[in-house]
């Protein structure tokens, strides 16, 4: 959905004040000492997609616009098996997929949600043992990363999108349910109950304050909502960023760096990202980038799909709809109306064949209050 309103809130401020929490890590470290600041960069895993892509990528952002590949990982192993359930292992999917653009000027940024069982071309890959990856025709968005790790899933962004994915980004299940814990858990609104036994989410309809572990089922539902793929999820992910948003808003971090650090350890702790942005003062330095942005210049969509005629329970990128939005984006364009219009209006309608009107966008899921 096109999230674009002119009421200033708290949570409207929360954009803002997660960025700067960064910049805030910088003095923080600075008056705990060397050891401290040397902690939080030691705390970032990093990959080095670059190197191992090489020259073979779309051509560079110019102009200051550039991309984000932001992954949830769905990694069992250590500490996420207890959390996500099922069998433990060293195998992983990236059940969550944005691709983030910020515009040339940095004053407005397009968050573009994949939905995990569209349907890719997906290119030759090196897993991260060494072993080569054949390339395939027709394979599950997230089976990227399960095969190759997040080198094969950047590859696979920028051939869907046509866009090379300045940076890279990962969270995991335990990262996302600490981070949550980090800052006094989230409010959300329902207006229906949830009831999924996957991701053993059950909330009557009402405001509930989640901690992290009932934060993660919230973001992993979808058997509970809308038709029961990944695109009613998507729609609750959505959500949950603006709620996340909102309660980091009211933490007064300026003002009380004991709450900073901690959350500054959580962040940094949580993190995977490519070697160019492994380290708090590069991370700041985005944040700097990206202050004009707050959540009034953010307008997220999921990419238009349509059920793949091979299997049901797939999905493909709509045309003409996804291409153009690809298309839009590579030419630091906004988000099309036709994309706009095709959003649902909550996570109950979202399926690959609805549309909802502009004056239908009352979403039925909503982080904290208004």
């Amino acid at each position: 959905m096109g999230e674009k309103t002119g009421r200033r809130t708290p949570r409207r401020r929360g954009l803002r004040i997660a960025l700067f929490t960064l910049a805030g890590l910088v003095l923080v470290g600075a008056g705990l000492g060397g050891v401290a600041y040397w902690k939080l960069n030691g705390n970032i895993h990093s990959v080095d997609i670059s190197g191992q892509l090489g020259t073979a990528r779309p051509p560079a952002s110019t102009g200051g616009a550039f991309n984000v590949l932001v992954l949830g990982s769905d990694s069992r192993s250590g500490a996420n098996g207890s959390l996500a359930g099922g069998d433990t292992g060293d195998t992983a999917r990236s059940d969550t997929a944005m691709v983030v653009h910020v515009n040339q000027a940095h004053t407005a940024a397009s968050v573009v949600s994949i939905p995990r069982d569209t349907l890719v071309s997906r290119p030759a890959c090196t897993a991260p043992d060494g072993k080569p990856v054949a390339a395939a025709r027709s394979a599950m968005f997230n089976s990227a990363y399960e095969v190759g790790g997040p080198v094969c899933a950047v590859k696979t962004a920028e051939q869907l999108t046509g866009m090379r994915m300045d940076h890279f980004v990962e969270v995991d299940f335990a990262g996302f349910a600490a981070l949550v814990d980090a800052i006094g858990g989230v409010d959300v609104t329902t207006t229906v109950p949830i009831d999924d036994q996957d991701s053993g989410l059950r909330l009557d309809a009402g405001t509930h304050h989640l901690g992290g572990e009932q934060a993660l089922a919230f973001v992993r539902t979808r058997h509970g909502v809308g038709d029961g793929s990944d695109l009613g999820r998507i729609e609750l992910q959505k959500e949950m960023v603006k709620a996340m948003l909102g309660q980091v808003g009211s933490l007064g971090l300026s003002s009380n760096p004991v709450a900073m650090w901690q959350l500054g350890d959580r962040l940094t702790s949580a993190l995977t990202t490519d070697s160019d942005l492994a380290s708090v003062g590069s991370l700041v330095g985005m944040a700097q980038t990206l202050k004009k942005i707050g959540p009034e210049q953010l307008t997220m969509v999921t990419l238009p799909v349509a059920y793949a005629a091979s299997d049901p329970n797939r999905v493909v990128p709509k045309t003409p709809d996804a291409p153009q939005l690809w298309a839009a984006l590579r030419t630091d364009g906004a988000v099309p109306a036709s994309v706009l219009r095709e959003q649902p209006a909550n996570p109950a309608q979202a399926s690959p064949s609805a549309q909802a009107s502009p004056s239908a966008r009352a979403t039925s899921v909503r982080g904290g209050a208004e």
